[in-house]
């Protein structure tokens, strides 16, 4: 099969297209072919040299896929060949073919196009496992989310939405904001001219944000922690402002906060499987009926991965950027 190879950690020319060996799937794993992937922060992390897979996992970029079964390893049961299915991965997804622990794969949703399934897995696992399984997201809150027109975003705004949440986002442009307003953001936030704490404490009388998603790290410690809301919870699943940031305790035990911080890629199988089978009972349906949607910026074909960071890096999409095979 072909692959995007990363020979050497640098820009975007650092991905290569190139004949490797076929994957085999191992005990409790499928082969899927693939049909497409999506670009992720954390590929271009790879590609840099500062995200390295986890033991174990391919060599390649890529944490999401969707595609066509062709090959069940041993103990698989509820799946078959020809099965069409998205999956969140470790690895591997800038590929031909690839395989999957078979409790990381997802169904295409009904209504959901093939490609377009592989813009799913890790906005949806990543959304569901932080804001409500950790966070717990309830009716009538308050959601900020940073980086409201990323993948992330899109998908944050949708399902704080769907269970009556209210919803604030940053984001960099006009037009940016305008299509958070479309997936029915109430409170949009230009950060690059307003202060997100002021703008977040005025829509809510002075409350704050019950749940902040929050993608920047460090940059944004101290003025989360401003923002939240009496006995509000902050979760952390990026680093892009800095890793390390100084932190008032004193204001989080005031306030009776609580902060997390979590990574998708590493954790054990048993915990990949237990999101993924939570978005599939929860975010499944309300895909099927309409109430939430992939957003794709583009699709542009696999070979052309180079390209495709570098739209992601300029910042300039909404939504997903996708890698197609075909």
């Amino acid at each position: 099969m072909h692959a995007i190879t990363i020979p050497e950690p640098g820009g975007p020319e650092a991905l290569v297209w190139h004949e490797v060996p076929d994957p085999v799937p191992g005990e409790g794993e499928v082969l899927v072919e693939v049909a497409a992937s999506a670009v992720n922060r954390a590929d271009i992390l790879q590609r840099q040299g500062f995200y390295n897979p986890p033991p174990g996992a391919s060599p390649y970029p890529g944490l999401e896929c969707s595609g066509r079964i062709t090959a069940l390893g041993a103990g698989v049961a509820g799946w078959a060949v020809g099965d069409e299915v998205c999956a969140l991965l470790s690895g591997g997804g800038y590929a031909e073919k690839v395989a999957v622990p078979a409790g990381q794969l997802l169904p295409v949703p009904q209504g959901v196009g093939l490609q377009h399934a592989a813009a799913l897995p890790e906005v949806t696992c990543t959304v569901w496992s932080n804001v409500f399984m950790i966070a717990h997201l309830r009716p009538g809150e308050t959601l900020l989310v940073h980086g409201g027109s990323s993948g992330i975003g899109t998908m944050a705004i949708q399902l704080a939405k769907a269970v009556g949440a209210k919803v604030a986002v940053t984001a960099g442009t006009e037009e940016k904001l305008e299509r958070c307003a479309e997936l029915g953001a109430d409170i949009l936030i230009n950060y690059r001219d307003q202060d997100f704490v002021e703008e977040v404490r005025k829509a809510t009388d002075g409350a704050g944000a019950d749940v902040i998603l929050d993608n920047m790290g460090a940059k944004y410690l101290d003025r989360n922690v401003r923002t939240l809301a009496v006995n509000g919870r902050l979760a952390i699943i990026g680093l892009q402002g800095g890793a390390k940031g100084e932190l008032n305790i004193g204001a989080l035990l005031t306030k009776r906060a609580a902060i997390s911080a979590t990574s998708l890629r590493a954790r054990p199988l048993d915990e990949k499987a237990a999101i993924v089978a939570a978005v599939r009972e929860h975010v499944w349906p309300l895909l099927a009926a309409g109430h939430v949607r992939p957003v794709v910026d583009r699709e542009l074909p696999m070979h052309e991965a180079s390209a495709a960071h570098r739209l992601v890096e300029e910042s300039g999409h909404v939504g997903k950027v996708l890698l197609t095979t075909s």
